[in-house]
């Protein structure tokens, strides 16, 4: 929801005028222009639908597969799985901004009792600073090998690294031996530090040390990039592995970038004894 305040409450009339343009438009299965984590109804449906194709292109997504989004936001991504899930199949989402949630099972849950959506009450200074539990503590509720495909987009951007560290470990649970999970991050490598010096970087991240580079001091959840080789260890240590080479994006400059985030695609480490093929070499 970047430029919209947290704590913004709309009036009647601004709840009034939303909703004649989203009739107007079409729009009216979109949330409410203050509960859009992203830019106006184009590049929201957008988003949803380009990392749809992800999704089943890289991750090789089925109808009937058990998934998990973690960081669900107000339905991005779960709107347009409602056209492509079906059961078996089914979604559940958590995030830990509540309006989204209530928006979410209101508006899709209702018409998809297949699709899920929970309030995970996590401390977050700039996306939840009331939360009650801390994201390095969370045990989600789920059990053991519950699902086939987790994911998350623009979390991990967001998280320090005791936190990321444990969210991998808890990915590592609910992965059934077979499943796969894709996840987007800002990534510090050669190439990037290259073209940050050239001025092509869209994200300064001027501040923090190793093994992370925030962008800003006062809110250091703001946007978090992370060194490359660390958080390759991070998940090895996990008990993760990469199923695919690493999907740089063009936040950093480079001209062939695939999604705006840098893209990671794994899966349990355990799998490789199954001869699933993993990838150990990055295009830095």
């Amino acid at each position: 929801m970047e430029g919209v305040p947290l704590d913004f409450r709309p009036n009647l009339w601004v709840v009034l005028k939303d909703f004649i343009h989203r009739a107007i438009n079409g729009e009216l299965h979109l949330p409410p222009w203050w509960l859009r984590d992203i830019g106006g109804a184009e590049d929201f449906e957008a988003v949803g639908q380009e990392f749809l194709t992800l999704f089943v292109q890289l991750a090789q997504l089925k109808p009937d597969e058990q998934v998990l989004e973690i960081g669900c936001g107000s339905g991005r991504m779960a709107l347009p799985l409602t056209t492509f899930l079906r059961p078996p199949g089914s979604y559940t989402g958590t995030d830990i901004v509540a309006p989204f949630i209530a928006w979410c099972q209101k508006h899709i849950s209702r018409r998809r009792p297949q699709f899920a959506f929970l309030h995970a009450d996590l401390y977050n200074q700039r996306y939840n600073p009331q939360g009650r539990w801390l994201a390095s503590e969370y045990t989600f509720p789920f059990p053991d090998e519950r699902f086939d495909f987790v994911f998350l987009t623009s979390v991990f951007t967001h998280l320090l690294p005791k936190d990321t560290e444990h969210y991998l470990h808890e990915i590592r649970r609910l992965l059934r031996p077979n499943g796969r999970c894709l996840a987007t991050f800002f990534l510090l490598n050669e190439t990037q530090a290259r073209l940050a010096a050239e001025g092509k970087n869209e994200i300064a991240f001027r501040y923090g040390s190793d093994p992370i580079r925030i962008r800003s001091e006062t809110v250091p959840e703001s946007a978090v990039a992370y060194d490359e080789a660390y958080l390759l260890d991070l998940l090895s240590q996990c008990g993760l592995t990469l199923q695919a080479p690493i999907y740089y994006g063009s936040w950093s400059g480079r001209a062939d970038g695939l999604s705006y985030q840098d893209i990671l695609l794994f899966r349990r480490a355990d799998n490789d004894a199954d001869g699933a093929d993993g990838v150990n070499e990055t295009n830095v």
